[in-house]
C-alpha cells in the first residue's frame, strides 16, 4: 500500500483532516511558515535582479527534520497549506525546505474541512501555482523594503522600536486625517419643526414633520427663520394635499466575506477584528462536536468573494424551504448580482460547512464567543438564500397654508429572509398606525407645535468595523491584512481604542506628519490601492513580480536618502518654547518620551531639569481665567483642562472656543 504525507499548517487540523484519511495517510504540521528574510540583514540582493534570501526560521529546525523523515517514508507528498497566496508561498517555501521531488510532490486545497471537500481534493491535486506564489513574494518584499528602509530613520527622529508599513502607514495617515477634520469641525445651527395633529375619529395623535413649500424642500437655519415660519402657520388650518401608498423591498443580505463578518462581528457582538479572525479559524480548523468527532463548522475565513457552491446553495434553499416554506426561498440570491465585482475568487464566501447543523444543535460544543460567532455567520448564509422582506409603505403630505408637512409609515407584509436575520444597521420601522385611518378628507386640528434646536455633527471617529470598510472601499490591503493591520497600530501605541473608537495618539501624530513630509507616496492612498492592483495582476499572471518590485525601490531609496538628509531640520523634539528652566536659565525645549512630550533643559547633560509639557491653546478656563492645556489620559487620547488642575477640575473632549460661536 502507497504511504502517502499531507502537510498542513495548522496542528489543529492534524486531527480532523487524519480523520477524514485511510490508514496509508500521515498528516502533519508546518505550523505556518518555515522560511522567511533574515532579521538582521536586508535579504534581498538589488544589485542581481533583487533576488531574495530565505532562511529557516529560527527554532524551525527540529520540525524540519522530523517532517523530512516523514517525507522519506512517503510515496507522495501532498502539501496542503491554507487556499490563498499566502498559503500557496508556504506550500512553495516547504517544497524547498525539504528539497521535496517534484515527481512524487503534490498541491491540495480546500475551501472548508470536512470529508467530501479533503477527498475531493487530492483527486483534483495539481502542482504548485507560481503566479499565487511570486504574488506574495512580491509583497512581503515591498514590505520588507518599507519597514527595513524607514523605521531606522524613525528611531532616529523619534525614538527606538517605531516601525513604519507599506499599508500600517497608509492606515494611520486616514485615521490622522479623519481626527484632523473632527478637530477643524465647526458646527452649523439648524432647527425642526414637527406638528402634532389631533385625527377625527382616532385617539392617536398624527406626528408630521416640517417640509419646506410644495415647490422645494426648506432648512431651517436660525430660530428667527423658524419664529417666521411658525408665525405664518399659525392661524392657517392643516389640511391633507397628499397621500400615497407603495410598497418597499428591503434586499436580503450578502453571505459574509472577510470584511463584512468582521464588520458585523464588531458592531453586533462587540468583537475586534482580531478576536473575530482568531476564533473563525477555531471554527474552521475544526471544533470536537459531540457524536460527531473533530469537524470544520465553517468555509475558509480569508476571502472578499460573495461566491457559493452549486452544492450548499442547494443545500440551503432545500433547508430553507422545509423549515419556512417554498414562498421564503430566493429566486434569485444576491451574490449572483454582485458576482461582477472585482473579488478573488478562488474560494467562496464564509458560510456554515453544512448547513443542517444549525447553531442549537452544536451550542454544547462551543464556547460563549464560538457559539455567537457561528450563530451569526450560519444566519447571515441562511439568510442570503432567502426572499427580500416587502413593507407597504403610505406617506402623507399636510398643507398648512404655504407650508407643506409631511408623515409616513411603513408595515412589514412579507418578512422573508427578516425571519432568520436581522443586520445591526437595519433601522427601526416607523409605525403610525394612525396613518392607515385617514384619506384626503380627513379633517386635523393643531394639537402643537414642537420646535427643537440642533447642531450639525462633525463625521465619527473611525471604529474597526467602520475602518476596515473604508479599507475594503478604497482597496487598501486585502482580508488577511485588516485584522493585523490594526492590532500593529494599537501595539506600536501610535492609536488607541476607548469605547469602540480609534483615536490617534500624540506618537502617531508625529510619525504620521513625518511619513506624509518624507515619504508622500507611501502614505498616498490611491498610490497603496494601486499597488494592490498590480499585486493582483502578477497573481494573473499579466505582470512580471519582479518588475513591481525593481519599479517600486529606486524612488524609495531616493526618498530615504532625502529624507536622513532633511528631517533632521524638522525633528519635533527640539522645539524651542517660552519656557525659562529654573535650574539654569536656559529656555526649554519638547523633548519625546515613551508617553509622549515633556519639556527638557536644552543644557543636558550639565543639566537634567525636565518637567510635564502642557501646550496652551490661548482661551482661558471658564471656571477660574487661567489658559487651558491640552492633556492626555493613560491611554494616549487628547483632552482639554485647566492648567490650575486639581485646584480647578475643568475638562472636556472638544477643544474649546474663546467666543462663541454664531
Amino acid at each position: 500500500m502507497a504511504k502517502n504525507l499531507v502537510i498542513v499548517e495548522s496542528p489543529t487540523k492534524v486531527k480532523t483532516i487524519k480523520k477524514f484519511l485511510g490508514s496509508n495517510y500521515t498528516v502533519a504540521a508546518s505550523n505556518g511558515h518555515v522560511r522567511d528574510f533574515p532579521k538582521s540583514q536586508f535579504g534581498i540582493d538589488v544589485e542581481h535582479d533583487f533576488e531574495p534570501k530565505y532562511i529557516t526560521i529560527r527554532g524551525k529546525g527540529e520540525l524540519l527534520a522530523s517532517l523530512r523523515k516523514e517525507v522519506k517514508k512517503a510515496d507522495k507528498v501532498f502539501l496542503a497549506t491554507d487556499p490563498d497566496r499566502e498559503g500557496e508561498a508556504i506550500s512553495w517555501h516547504l517544497s524547498h525546505a525539504l528539497n521535496l521531488d517534484e515527481k512524487k510532490m503534490r498541491r491540495i486545497t480546500f475551501n472548508e474541512i470536512t470529508k467530501n471537500a479533503v477527498k475531493s481534493s487530492l483527486k483534483n491535486a495539481r502542482e504548485i501555482d507560481m503566479d499565487l506564489v511570486d504574488a506574495q513574494q512580491a509583497r512581503r518584499m515591498l514590505d520588507r523594503m518599507v519597514g527595513y528602509e524607514i523605521s531606522p530613520i524613525l528611531w532616529e527622529k523619534v525614538k527606538r522600536g517605531l516601525s513604519a508599513g507599506r499599508v500600517q502607514s497608509v492606515v494611520l495617515r486616514l485615521i490622522a486625517d479623519r481626527d484632523e477634520e473632527i478637530n477643524a469641525f465647526c458646527p452649523e445651527e439648524y432647527w425642526t419643526l414637527n406638528a402634532v395633529l389631533d385625527v377625527k375619529g382616532s385617539k392617536k395623535p398624527l406626528e408630521a414633520a416640517f417640509y419646506g413649500t410644495e415647490k422645494q424642500k426648506i432648512l431651517i437655519r436660525t430660530k428667527e427663520e423658524l419664529d417666521d415660519i411658525v408665525k405664518k402657520i399659525e392661524n392657517e388650518e392643516f389640511q391633507i394635499a397628499e397621500i400615497k401608498t407603495g410598497e418597499r423591498i428591503r434586499k436580503a443580505p450578502l453571505p459574509f466575506t472577510t470584511s463584512t463578518l468582521q464588520q458585523e462581528a464588531s458592531k453586533v457582538l462587540n468583537f475586534s477584528t482580531q478576536k473575530t479572525m482568531r476564533i473563525a479559524q477555531q471554527l474552521y480548523e475544526g471544533i470536537d462536536i459531540k457524536g460527531e468527532g473533530t469537524v470544520g463548522l465553517i468555509t475558509y475565513l480569508r476571502t472578499d468573494s460573495v461566491r457559493i457552491a452549486d452544492e450548499a446553495d442547494a443545500a440551503a434553499r432545500a433547508f430553507v424551504e422545509r423549515q419556512y416554506g417554498a414562498e421564503y426561498v430566493a429566486k434569485t440570491p444576491q451574490d449572483k448580482a454582485a458576482a461582477g465585482k472585482r473579488i478573488q475568487d478562488a474560494h467562496e464566501a464564509i458560510r456554515p460547512s453544512d448547513i443542517e447543523r444549525t447553531p442549537v444543535l452544536v451550542k454544547e460544543s462551543l464556547s460563549r464567543d464560538q457559539f455567537r460567532l457561528y450563530q451569526l455567520i450560519w444566519k447571515r448564509f441562511a439568510a442570503s438564500r432567502m426572499e427580500n422582506a416587502r413593507y407597504e409603505t403610505i406617506s402623507a403630505r399636510i398643507g398648512a397654508g404655504e407650508y407643506r408637512f409631511t408623515a409616513s409609515a411603513s408595515t412589514v407584509r412579507f418578512e422573508g429572509f427578516m425571519a432568520v436575520y436581522v443586520q445591526e444597521s437595519d433601522e427601526e420601522e416607523k409605525s403610525q398606525s394612525v396613518l392607515g385611518k385617514i384619506d384626503k378628507d380627513t379633517p386635523l386640528a393643531k394639537r402643537e407645535l414642537q420646535e427643537k434646536q440642533h447642531f450639525t455633527q462633525p463625521p465619527a471617529h473611525y471604529t474597526e468595523a467602520a475602518l476596515v470598510k473604508t479599507l475594503e472601499e478604497l482597496g487598501i490591503g486585502r482580508p488577511s491584512t485588516y485584522a493585523p493591520t490594526i492590532t500593529t497600530l494599537l501595539g506600536r501605541r501610535y492609536v488607541v481604542k476607548e469605547n469602540k473608537n480609534l483615536y490617534i495618539t500624540e506618537l502617531g501624530e508625529v510619525v504620521d506628519q513625518m511619513m506624509k513630509r518624507a515619504f508622500p507616496s507611501i502614505v498616498d492612498v490611491n498610490f497603496t490601492a494601486n499597488m494592490e492592483s498590480l499585486l493582483d495582476k502578477v497573481e494573473e499572471g499579466v505582470v512580471n513580480w519582479k518588475t513591481v518590485v525593481s519599479n517600486f525601490y529606486p524612488d524609495l531609496e531616493e526618498a530615504v536618502k532625502k529624507a536622513e538628509k532633511d528631517l533632521e531640520t524638522v525633528k519635533l523634539a527640539d522645539e524651542e518654547t517660552d519656557v525659562v528652566c529654573e535650574q539654569c536659565g536656559r529656555k526649554m525645549v519638547i523633548k519625546y518620551g515613551p508617553h509622549g512630550r515633556f519639556l527638557a533643559c536644552p543644557g543636558f547633560p550639565e543639566c537634567r531639569n525636565t518637567k510635564p509639557y502642557l501646550e496652551k491653546i490661548g482661551v482661558p478656563c471658564p471656571k477660574c481665567g487661567k489658559d487651558i492645556v491640552v492633556r492626555k489620559t493613560k491611554k494616549g487620547r487628547r483632552y482639554y483642562g485647566c492648567e490650575n488642575n486639581p485646584e480647578c477640575d475643568f475638562m472636556t473632549w472638544q477643544k474649546p472656543v474663546a467666543e462663541k460661536t454664531t
